[in-house]
């Protein structure tokens, strides 16, 4: 029974430990910024039709819980910018990247990434650029490993750039590049397929 006891008191011990050495990223938002973050998304659900908005509605707080926080992080917001235009921006990022990477440019390759990491949000947020059937816990409950995999690896790719270590700014490149590809092949398809082709 003791035995029991300690254990359990290192388990929550353990657990404290981490809990007080997570990131300043799982601290609570700013009172302006999570005001900010909940305009946006009241803003974009105005904006969505019936159908999505009763999507939206039923998603999981966890879910909903995420994209407001995507909202909060990304501080930049578009009122006429679609997703297509949004995706540019980051590919023109994303291309940036990999010509600094190339060429041993970290300062470059550090602000592309971060620019990547930082990018805005379409008109309406990201919800009315997906298929309807996505917009579920399934599906939608793939995004926060994503966005760790793209966003979180371009600041680490940022910090590596920085410090001159191309060689490991190159990997998360990598890591950067696995997770787009990954994001689209789950969400987007392949680009210009054609229903009418037999």
């Amino acid at each position: 029974m003791r035995f029991k006891k300690m254990t359990a008191a290192a388990a929550a011990i353990t657990l404290a430990a981490a809990v007080l050495a997570t990131p300043a990223i799982a601290q609570a938002p700013a009172p302006a910024d999570m005001q900010r973050g909940k305009e946006f998304m009241q803003k974009s659900m105005a904006m969505m039709k019936p159908e999505l908005q009763e999507k939206a509605k039923a998603l999981p707080p966890e879910i909903q819980q995420f994209l407001l926080k995507i909202a909060i992080k990304h501080t930049r917001h578009s009122d006429t910018l679609t997703m297509r235009q949004v995706m540019q921006e980051l590919l023109a990022d994303y291309q940036a990247v990999a010509g600094a990477i190339a060429t041993d440019n970290g300062e470059l390759a550090a602000d592309a990434a971060r620019r990547l990491a930082h990018h805005r949000l379409p008109r309406g947020g990201m919800l009315p650029y997906l298929a309807l059937d996505k917009i579920n816990a399934k599906d939608l409950g793939v995004l926060p490993a994503m966005e760790e995999t793209v966003e979180g690896g371009a600041m680490k790719l940022a910090a590596a750039a920085e410090k001159g270590d191309m060689a490991a700014a190159a990997r998360h490149f990598g890591d950067v590049t696995a997770g787009c590809v990954a994001c689209h092949a789950h969400f987007r398809g392949q680009p210009g397929v054609s229903a009418r082709l037999k």
